[in-house]
């Protein structure tokens, strides 16, 4: 069974999605163990305990240094006995040690077909507000490993979305949520619990 920590700092609509998928068998093998959040009024965490998911509060204002804030969550995952790292949404740069600690078991979604619009500024509505000027007919999402280049790490899954007319940097973003992210995410997860997922270097191979 492999243990999942899901880390965010906002409204938690991936959590959702990934809870949806455990509790109607899409992602199998699976076990939400903790939910954590950098932001203690987070609804992410309030999805959770509505789901009887342990939930946290690992803040960088409860601690006096950065340092003591990261060895804090790193020791909170490694307590949890926890395989998978599950980024969504999560607004706080990933430490060098946790990255270290948890090689190729960390993994994150990001709103766009990496390499495009991804990288240090690129999060949130920006990447959107990027793929808008530069006129892109075709955006979408990543699923991909965490290493220590931002958005940088082995890509597991895309998935395309298509650009309309009258788009807004907001109706795109919930495009692409609900037909990229929303699924790729908790494809990817069943993949790595039924280990179907391989790394060599920066290429992921997914075996049938």
């Amino acid at each position: 069974m492999l243990r999942v920590a899901v880390l965010v700092s906002g409204g938690g609509t991936n959590l959702q999605a990934i809870i949806d998928a455990v509790e109607d068998k899409t992602i199998t093998n699976t076990q939400i163990a903790c939910v954590i959040s950098n932001n203690k009024n987070a609804y992410a965490l309030e999805r959770a305990k509505n789901h009887g998911i342990m939930e946290k509060c690992i803040s960088p204002k409860d601690y006096e240094t950065r340092a003591a804030f990261e060895d804090a969550l790193l020791n909170e995952l490694l307590e949890q006995k926890i395989d998978l790292v599950v980024l969504a949404g999560f607004l706080v740069v990933i430490p060098p040690k946790m990255i270290e600690a948890f090689r190729n078991r960390i993994i994150n979604v990001h709103p766009s077909l990496i390499p495009a619009f991804c990288g240090t500024g690129f999060y949130g509505l920006k990447v959107h507000e990027g793929a808008l000027q530069r006129g892109v007919k075709l955006t979408g999402a990543t699923v991909h490993f965490v290493n220590e280049e931002t958005d940088g790490g082995p890509i597991i899954l895309q998935k395309a979305v298509a650009v309309e007319e009258d788009d807004t940097p907001e109706t795109l973003q919930r495009r692409v949520m609900e037909q990229a992210e929303w699924k790729l995410l908790p494809q990817a997860i069943d993949l790595i619990a039924n280990e179907k997922i391989t790394v060599v270097g920066n290429k992921v191979s997914i075996s049938k």
